[in-house]
C-alpha cells in the first residue's frame, strides 16, 4: 500500500495514515471526504455523477469513486469536500448546491460523502496527480465500473438519497 501522494506534492496538515480499530487504515488524519456531484434532467431525476478514476499509486488505485480527501485541522466535511473536488477535478464550489452528507463512521475515523447538484455546467477535468480520469458517469453504470470497494457498498444508498432529493 503506497505511504501517500507522490513527491512532488507538498504535504498538509491533514494528510496522514490513521490505524483504525477496524483493522484497517485509512488516509486522513481527522477524516476524509468528497463530493457526489449530480447531474439532473428538467424533472430533477439525477441522470449522470461525476466520478474520478483514482491513480494506480493512491489507496485502492484503479478504481471509481468522488473526489475527494483528508480533511484539514477545523475544516467541516462540506469544505474539504468542495477543495477536494477543486483541486482534484476544477470543480468551481460556486457551480454546485450541497444537498446533504452521508457519513461512513469507523471507530477512529470518518468519511462524509457530500450529495450536491449541478447548478451551472460542470466540465470536470484532471487537474493533479491522484486521479487518472473525471467524467459524467449515467446513473445506471456506475455500478458497472470497478468501484472503490466503500463507495460500491455506499452507491445502493447514496443513489436512493440523490433521486429523493429530486422529488
Amino acid at each position: 500500500m503506497p505511504d501517500g501522494p507522490p513527491l512532488h506534492r507538498e504535504r498538509q496538515p491533514g494528510d496522514g495514515w490513521v490505524e483504525c480499530a477496524c483493522g484497517r487504515r485509512h488516509w486522513g488524519l481527522y477524516g476524509a471526504a468528497g463530493l457526489l456531484l449530480a447531474r439532473r434532467d428538467a424533472d430533477g431525476t439525477p441522470t449522470a455523477v461525476v466520478l474520478q478514476h483514482r491513480a494506480v499509486w493512491s489507496d485502492q488505485g484503479g478504481t471509481w469513486g468522488v473526489p475527494g480527501g483528508a480533511r484539514m485541522p477545523g475544516e467541516s466535511a462540506e469544505d474539504a469536500a468542495l477543495r477536494e473536488a477543486e483541486e482534484e477535478a476544477g470543480i468551481d464550489r460556486l457551480s454546485v448546491r450541497l444537498r446533504e452528507s452521508s457519513v461512513l463512521q469507523h471507530p477512529d475515523w470518518s468519511y462524509t460523502t457530500v450529495l450536491a447538484d449541478e447548478i451551472t455546467p460542470v466540465h470536470p477535468a484532471v487537474t493533479d496527480a491522484e486521479s487518472v480520469e473525471l467524467r459524467w458517469v449515467p446513473i445506471d453504470q456506475v455500478a458497472d465500473l470497478p468501484l472503490l470497494p466503500a463507495f460500491a457498498d455506499a452507491w445502493p444508498h447514496l443513489r436512493e438519497r440523490l433521486v429523493a432529493l429530486g422529488r
